[in-house]
């Protein structure tokens, strides 16, 4: 026998402010997957910087972009969808953690701090990878809803 089909029905993303940030009107999750198929504008890159107080160039090593690879997206002005999508996974953990922690500012500061849980490193140093993100998304799930990390 086989399994019926489900409808998927997109829920509307939580809203702190970090994706609107980055130019991502995005309300859903199709959209946000259409948004970065497309590639986002290298304004977003900058954007992302500046709300996790970081440089550009720490960023560009936290999304696997090389510098000279993002001096030619910057002439280009949009990015690749995967870089896209390495700069909303980044955007996506400081969108959590800005809510948990009370705002953009908080988030920023608690994903540029060591963390025990993460064996000392950063919640930003962990998310350079696509494992790291998760574990560094599991985390958060700790966090809101108290369990022991």
């Amino acid at each position: 026998m086989e399994a019926a089909a489900v409808p998927y029905h997109p829920r509307p993303r939580a809203r702190t402010g970090v994706l609107e940030g980055l130019g991502l009107q995005a309300g859903t999750t199709p959209e946000l997957i259409a948004a970065v198929k497309r590639g986002l504008p290298t304004g977003a890159f900058a954007a992302l910087a500046a709300e996790l107080g970081i440089s550009e160039a720490v960023l560009a090593g936290v999304t696997g972009i090389s510098p000279s690879t993002l001096l030619r997206r910057k002439k280009a002005g949009r990015l690749s969808a995967e870089e896209s999508e390495h700069l909303v996974r980044v955007a996506t953990l400081l969108d959590t953690a800005a809510r948990l922690f009370g705002g953009v500012a908080a988030g920023a500061d608690w994903m540029r701090s060591g963390n025990p849980a993460l064996g000392g490193a950063s919640p930003l140093a962990f998310a350079d990878t696509e494992i790291g993100a998760r574990e560094v998304e599991s985390l958060l799930g700790r966090v809101e809803f108290g369990v022991y990390s």
